[in-house]
């Protein structure tokens, strides 16, 4: 008789049923044979092109002393951009000493950048370029440094303002002046204009 405690009270016999179906399902099954043949791939077709033999030269390329692969050329170390040391004409003077003494503070720059332009032949194209852009940064300064000093009259700020913007582009200027005479690229975007203007107007041929 069935209890209050059978999963299926109508049907005693439920779980024996379900354990043999279960066993019916997962048992193995033998699959009938039916003879067939493993199958043969086709092979190389006979070719009567002779094997082609390496020339020497061509072998000889595939040597090194690294188990036969090529070894890459090392290319030469990139050198520096570095200003010559050569004297240019009509001055006698490093070329590396023109480019930097135009950036040189104390107004000393700006006498030897209007010199060197008054001087140097249009055919020395970047001492003239860092004699216009250092000639041109100094009038820049001066300008500036005019201006604080009469705003100076009138408030400490100013007066303040000038002896720091001084301290400052004189820092600058010697940055400037030691890049030129390594050879480095100096840009002073501020003063382009000036500095075109400068090395177009300022003929050495007025001289002669």
């Amino acid at each position: 008789m069935a209890t209050k405690y059978d999963t299926n009270p109508l049907d005693p016999d439920f779980p024996e049923k379900v354990k043999a179906a279960s066993e019916a399902e997962t048992a193995t099954q033998a699959l009938p044979f039916v003879g067939a043949e493993t199958r043969r791939f086709a092979g190389a077709v006979p070719t009567e092109e002779p094997t082609r033999r390496v020339a020497a030269p061509d072998f000889a390329a595939y040597q090194s002393p690294y188990n036969g692969q090529t070894v890459p050329a090392v290319s030469a170390p990139v050198q520096m951009d570095s200003s010559s040391s050569r004297k240019v004409e009509k001055i006698g003077l490093p070329e590396n000493v023109l480019t930097a003494v135009p950036y040189i503070p104390w107004y000393i720059g700006m006498i030897a950048g209007l010199l060197i332009l008054f001087l140097v032949p249009k055919s020395e194209a970047k001492v003239r370029f860092h004699a216009a852009q250092g000639l041109a940064a100094h009038i820049g300064i001066l300008l500036v440094t005019s201006l604080l000093g009469i705003l100076a009259n009138a408030t400490d700020i100013a007066d303040a303002g000038s002896v720091i913007f001084t301290l400052v582009t004189s820092i600058m200027l010697v940055v400037f002046a030691v890049k030129a005479w390594r050879g480095k690229p100096v840009h002073i975007e501020a003063v382009d204009s000036l500095t075109n203007w400068l090395e177009e107007k300022i003929n050495p041929k007025t001289l002669g």
